[in-house]
């Protein structure tokens, strides 16, 4: 899991981190980014993918992580950004967000996946893609962790404030029910215009 962040030091860049972002797919709520140095060889137990790891450990995860890095940000992207702008841009837009929001700051970016920019948005960091790096490198299985407690936990706020939508249960995916939902309340201030031409 480590052998991304020994090549960039190798390099000679010493502050490596790791970027990943949850929420790229749902009808609604922001899509969220986060970043994350950790101390390199740093041994934390069922660290993966987000989406490979039960929620209860994702919480400990997301505890651990925190305070043990040496740097983490979480950042977002809002639902009327998405609108304007595009998902694909959004997403760049957040993780660059997240980059920037370190303390101390990174010198590279391990970023999750094979995109790094949009039409006009892009990671302005010296960074490398990794296809299923979530998977692959400690940093950014760590930065999809902090990604997704922190989407999960906003969504379930947003289930307090417009309970209708049962957004506790989906988190705003494009599920059977949440369709159902819509259909039967029609679009709440979260929702994503853009993702509803369906509708």
């Amino acid at each position: 899991m480590w052998e991304f962040e020994q090549r960039a030091a190798a390099r000679g860049y010493g502050r490596v981190c790791g970027c990943d972002e949850a929420g790229a797919g749902p009808l609604a709520g922001r899509v969220y980014a986060a970043a994350v140095i950790l101390p390199m060889g740093l041994e934390l137990p069922y660290l993966n993918d987000s989406k490979q790891v039960t929620p209860r450990r994702r919480d400990l995860l997301f505890d651990q992580i925190r305070a043990q890095a040496v740097a983490w940000a979480v950042a977002w992207a809002e639902m009327e950004e998405i609108d304007a702008l595009d998902i694909l841009n959004c997403r760049m837009l957040a993780i660059n967000r997240a980059i920037e929001a370190l303390e101390p700051a990174a010198d590279f970016a391990l970023i999750d996946g094979n995109r790094d920019h949009g039409s006009r948005c892009a990671i302005t960091l010296a960074h490398e893609t990794i296809v299923k790096g979530d998977q692959r490198s400690a940093s950014i299985a760590a930065a999809s962790i902090l990604a997704k407690v922190s989407r999960d936990r906003y969504m379930e706020e947003m289930a307090k404030r417009y309970p209708q939508y049962e957004f506790e249960r989906h988190k705003g995916y494009p599920t059977r029910r949440h369709y159902e939902l819509l259909r039967q309340y029609g679009p709440c201030p979260i929702h994503r215009r853009s993702f509803l031409r369906k509708l």
